[in-house]
């Protein structure tokens, strides 16, 4: 198995499997979601491509932000806590970073999951049994490198034990950097801008490591948006 990291979506490399990273916060949110038992997140470029789907399918809950701020008219934000207790089976979501990245990776890759730290190990256990290369996309701040994202690439990396391109060994190296989760997190632009924003509470509910099985899969996209659930049996 060849790993490859890239360190920001539009770095990433076309390949068979794609990871999609967000640790603060869309993919942790979606593990959570899922982990619930919401049975669908459809991800979304832009606000309006989530009130647009909104009103084509006639259900399903609208969440999201931009910069870290909940968007107007939504019923809930971006922070994992608010899906603890599922509203529903629907949940439209977009946000900043981390619902472009899936529709990017959806777009160079025939196999998308998202992984966050809460469910590293269970993502790792996937794309081993799955067997193909794989391309671990961060999705970054905007563009460009976040270290929450790449910290957790590393973990991922580190567990895969496969044959790294020279972004997947610096990924190794910078996670190795760092004592602990929370240290790797509290790094990053990312957990910057949630403290500005008041939402230092999300930045220790991420850090933790495996509180979850659940796999999130891409099942179905379109030009501006992509549908996760938890196909575990079609995994391979």
């Amino acid at each position: 198995m060849r790993i490859d990291v890239a360190f920001a979506p539009e770095l990433a490399k076309p390949s068979p499997t794609a990871v999609v990273i967000d640790v603060l916060r869309a993919t942790s949110t979606i593990a959570n979601a899922l982990d619930s038992g919401y049975q669908r997140i459809h991800c979304c470029v832009s606000v309006d491509d989530a009130r647009t789907l909104h009103e084509r399918l006639g259900e399903g809950l609208l969440a999201g932000e931009r910069s870290c701020v909940r968007i107007p008219g939504f019923t809930f934000g971006n922070s994992p806590k608010e899906f603890s207790t599922p509203v529903g089976d629907l949940v439209i979501l977009t946000t900043t970073n981390g619902t472009k990245a899936l529709v990017v990776a959806s777009k160079i890759s025939n196999r998308v999951l998202a992984a966050s730290l809460l469910n590293a190990s269970s993502v790792v256990n996937a794309v081993r049994e799955i067997g193909e290369d794989v391309s671990i996309i961060c999705a970054g701040v905007e563009g460009t490198f976040a270290m929450d994202d790449a910290y957790c690439a590393g973990l991922l990396v580190k567990l895969l034990e496969g044959e790294c391109t020279d972004s997947a060994v610096a990924a190794v190296r910078l996670y190795e950097s760092f004592q602990t989760p929370e240290e790797g997190i509290l790094a990053s632009k990312s957990a910057r801008n949630l403290l500005t924003a008041g939402l230092e509470d999300d930045i220790s509910w991420c850090a933790r490591v495996d509180e979850f099985s659940t796999v999130p899969q891409v099942v179905g996209t379109t030009q501006c948006s992509v549908e996760l659930g938890l196909p575990v049996e079609n995994l391979t």
